[in-house]
């Protein structure tokens, strides 16, 4: 069909015939040939938007706003933040470095720095073609800029071989040296930044300060076996403390950098090929303090989450909000799946699973931190819900759960079709039989938990059952004690022989923290994972520890109270078993108190488990240590929870 076109008007009683029809549209494609656009007798009509049109219009706005900021940002006179702050709130207190050289102190014991889990920076030495031209250009940290770019080449790249633990064939990722290795996680978010800058203020410098950095992925001992890190490390603690006069190191491990430098200070005094060969007083004599940052010493529940379903609470509220979206195969990525793929080749996530089973952390039937309520945390506790491990505890007598047993359950045929492989994970391999059986046990705590893991993933739970114990010890002595695998257990071995030395537990608390969830049977789809938290599992009482799938308790939104501040208040506590030449323990919590404008940034009196690495107070207890002060110095210990109380309920033999 031809372009409808308008015709001139007809005088009233006369008909337009052929010709003058041929005439009218020779005329219409005279103006039409003048004119760009032709006239046409139809309304115009408003164009459709498409969902690429939607794409790009967010994008623009979002770059837009970004460069207006940045422009505003870089005009902007560097002292107005802190005038407008100051405004609002009053003057702002001088950095602790500021503080303390008013004060006199300077740089006197050399530190070393351990960083955790995911803060240390990861670069590429070798790879396969798709990351071309990416040598030495970090895979972990900085702008993530390669996540967006080439993510499944990004994936294949930060996995780890499912067999060994160590590197796939063709692919080397090494960790960033340095002080930058691990001083911002990304631009603008800090993680050592601040303390360096505030030590800095004081005198130290590079050759006084340094960087433990690690392949944080790697089980502790393989870090020593593909990159002879824990060798490194205690070179350059001999060193730096030979050359400062003699002066012993400060170590400051953050995170699962507690329990990486708990393992050294068992490997540094073993003998070799297993340990590095020292003599059995070389933490006596190289070491001043520990001074730990939330330390997960019992490991923290929400890494079993995790490796069970590739999910914790911030996930399990974004699939609320948006149901579906992270498990659709969005442009041929399944996203929760290479997560899980991925995440579970890293062995170092093991580490982290509750040491103590049911003895630490409670049964069906009772808890530590049962009179535990999330109430904001300028009143005390008050009664609240129990809660297992990773399990809720029911309002019904435990007796009364029905639950049927998993562990001798036959695994059926394969969830997925083969379409699936190429986002293969061991849930693959389990079948609805063995999914069935996972649901029908109901509740899980935190002894029945490693079952569960060996369960759904044997070959993982296989490579990190070789390097890590989840146990207590009945006999210290037992030569298989001796063993790698259990020396960053703080249950399952002996601090060093090291009486003057002291151990601190800095963290924060106050922030509700993930303690057990509530799981449900993922939507039927093939490729899926099978479980994930309910969120819409809640309990509307304020003063209740359930929301959104997840039950908290006091800690610093990642590590519960009672795993960074049960062994420095109880085991180590004194002469134990655990600590039998008597090193003095301390505790230092910090009340979490957010920033109170967008201008604070992170704020400077955060006790989360990241951003109270820019917390004034903890930031002054470090360098205050660093200069030469001992704990008695501090004050001795600073205790907002009740993890004393906690502590008692606890029935261990010290």
């Amino acid at each position: 069909m031809g372009l409808i076109r308008r015709r001139k008007p007809v005088e009233p009683g006369k008909t337009s015939g052929p010709r003058e029809d041929e005439e009218h549209e020779e005329e219409e494609e005279e103006d039409n040939s003048k004119n760009k656009h032709p006239k046409k007798s139809y309304k115009k009509s408003k164009p459709k938007w498409s969902c690429v049109d939607n794409c790009c219009w967010i994008v623009g706005c979002i770059c837009v706003t970004w460069w207006i900021l940045l422009f505003l940002y870089n005009v902007m006179p560097a002292s107005l933040p802190q005038y407008v702050t100051e405004a609002i709130t009053g003057p702002l207190p001088d950095p602790p470095g500021v503080k303390l050289r008013k004060e006199g102190l300077k740089a006197k014991h050399p530190v070393v720095f351990v960083p955790g889990i995911v803060t240390g920076g990861l670069e590429l030495w070798e790879g396969h073609q798709c990351a071309d031209g990416l040598f030495r250009k970090r895979l972990w940290g900085g702008t993530f800029g390669e996540v967006y770019k080439r993510p499944l080449c990004w994936v294949e790249h930060m996995s780890l071989d499912n067999e060994t633990g160590l590197d796939p064939p063709g692919i080397r990722v090494r960790p960033v040296c340095g002080l930058v290795a691990a001083d911002y996680f990304a631009p603008g978010y800090f993680v050592w930044a601040v303390l360096i800058a505030n030590l800095a203020r004081i005198g130290y410098e590079e050759k006084t300060m340094y960087m433990a950095s690690y392949d944080w992925r790697l089980s502790f001992q393989n870090t020593e076996v593909r990159d002879q890190t824990l060798s490194r490390i205690k070179s350059n603690i001999e060193l730096m403390v030979a050359t400062n006069g003699g002066n012993k190191a400060v170590i400051i491990p953050h995170s699962m950098g507690v329990l990486y430098f708990l393992h050294f200070m068992k490997w540094v005094e073993a003998p070799a090929p297993m340990g590095g060969g020292g003599d059995p007083g070389w933490c006596a004599k190289h070491i001043k303090a520990v001074v730990n940052i939330g330390g997960p010493f019992l490991g923290v529940p929400k890494a079993v989450a995790g490796l069970f379903s590739a999910e914790a609470k911030d996930i399990a509220v974004a699939r609320a909000i948006a149901p579906g979206v992270l498990d659709n195969d969005l442009f041929g990525f399944q996203t929760m799946q290479h997560i899980m793929r991925m995440s579970r080749t890293w062995d170092s996530t093991m580490s982290m699973i509750p040491k103590g089973g049911d003895t630490i952390w409670g049964d069906l039937d009772w808890s530590p931190e049962e009179e535990y309520t999330p109430i904001k945390r300028k009143q005390r506790n008050t009664d609240a819900q129990k809660t297992s491990q990773d399990g809720p505890e029911t309002e019904a007598p435990s007796s009364d759960i029905e639950r049927i047993e998993f562990r001798d359950a036959v695994k059926g045929q394969s969830v997925a079709n083969t379409s699936c492989r190429d986002v293969w994970t061991e849930y693959h391999d389990m079948g609805f039989g063995g999914i069935k059986a996972v649901a029908e046990y109901k509740v899980y705590t935190a002894e029945s938990v490693l079952d569960l893991l060996q369960f759904v993933a044997p070959k993982m739970m296989e490579r990190g059952s070789a390097h890590f114990s989840y146990g207590i010890a009945d006999d210290l002595d037992d030569p298989k004690y001796q063993h790698y695998k259990y020396w960053s257990n703080p249950l399952e071995t002996k601090l060093p022989n090291a009486p003057e030395m002291e151990i601190f537990s800095l963290y924060g608390v106050g922030i509700p923290t993930e303690r057990a969830y509530v799981y449900k049977l993922s939507p039927s789809a093939e490729c899926a994972i099978p479980f994930q938290i309910d969120a819409s599992a809640d309990e509307q009482d304020e003063g209740s520890c359930l929301k959104g799938g997840v039950y908290s308790v006091d800690g610093d939104e990642t590590v519960p109270v009672l795993s960074s501040g049960f062994m420095c208040a109880k085991a180590w506590r004194g002469k134990t078993r655990f600590n039998p030449s008597g090193s003095r323990t301390y505790i230092r919590e910090y009340n979490h108190s957010p920033p109170t404008n967008l201008l604070e940034g992170r704020g400077t009196q955060s006790g989360a488990h990241v951003d109270i690495m820019g917390n004034f107070a903890l930031i002054e207890d470090v360098m205050r240590v660093a200069a030469g002060a001992t704990g008695e110095e501090l004050g001795g210990d600073q205790v907002y929870s009740d993890i004393f109380k906690w502590s008692e309920k606890i029935s261990l033999q010290l």
